[in-house]
């Protein structure tokens, strides 16, 4: 059978189900957990649950890490599995440099309501954005934290804004590359579902925010190559951290220290303390 024929035969058998195709792409893609698992105190930082509203309507949970009062902050996208408790280590780690975390759980992850859906990510970054500016943190004294998947969702969320700066760590130029990472010869099959989605690469052109990129090189999920192709598609100010030896999910253990003072530094270049616009 070929190509034509084979992506024929699966938009059949999508109709016959009375399935959508993007429905099966979300299904594939999103791989939520209800519930918390973590709370800010089990990682030694204050912190507390709170609840906002997408502008459709959907009702988001998230955890609020206020570090202390600090006039800047980090809001942190994560990645397609799991939910936002898990990155809590991560967030109280970046707290810890003067600054406030907005960790938001995307809709049907954690306690959020709904599905999830790329379109909908995208609303629920906004919100996230907006929770921040309404608790008095302006976009200019926002960074954004992008991993994996949380990647893509922050450079969608990043065109044309003046934030202060955007961290895209481990994530992929583009849905489209990825298809063609996980099913190899057999991308054809998938690829009509997945073309134009995620695609970072042609919307990072947009960004007026300074670029931070983190990837480590035995990535197993997401290649390399791909992180890299985003970082040579995006506008400058940028630059690439290359973590020798990480894979997908041990960049903080293994970026150690350098890691860490490499984030605070980019934080305290973008947002200086006390420089908050009045």
């Amino acid at each position: 059978m070929g190509a034509a024929a084979a992506s024929g035969a699966i938009a059949g058998l999508v109709l016959a189900l009375g399935l959508p195709a993007f429905s099966l792409v979300d299904r594939f893609v999103f791989h939520p957990s209800p519930g918390v698992d973590l709370l800010p105190a089990d990682v030694g930082v204050a912190g507390e649950e709170i609840s906002f509203e997408a502008e459709d309507g959907v009702r988001l949970h998230g955890f609020w890490l206020p570090g202390d009062g600090a006039d800047r902050a980090f809001l942190f996208l994560h990645g397609n599995a799991g939910n936002a408790s898990h990155r809590l280590p991560n967030a109280a780690l970046l707290s810890r440099m003067g600054a406030a975390v907005l960790l938001v759980d995307y809709r049907g992850y954690g306690r959020s309501e709904g599905e999830p859906s790329e379109s909908g990510v995208y609303a629920d970054a906004r919100a996230g954005l907006a929770e921040l500016v309404a608790r008095g943190v302006p976009e200019e004294r926002v960074v954004v934290f992008g991993r994996s998947l949380g990647g893509a969702v922050a450079v969608n969320l990043a065109r044309g804004r003046p934030l202060a700066g955007l961290i895209l760590e481990s994530t992929f130029s583009s849905g489209s590359d990825m298809t063609r990472r996980i099913f190899g010869a057999l991308r054809f099959l998938v690829a009509p579902f997945t073309r134009e989605r995620f695609d970072s690469a042609a919307k990072i052109g947009e960004l007026r925010a300074p670029l931070l990129f983190f990837h480590g090189d035995r990535d197993e999920i997401v290649p390399f190559a791909l992180g890299r192709a985003l970082f040579d598609a995006a506008p400058e100010p940028k630059a690439f951290v290359t973590i020798r030896g990480a894979g997908h999910d041990d960049t903080v253990q293994v970026g150690g220290r350098p890691y860490l003072e490499r984030i605070a530094a980019f934080l305290d270049e973008v947002t200086p303390r006390g420089a908050a616009p009045h």
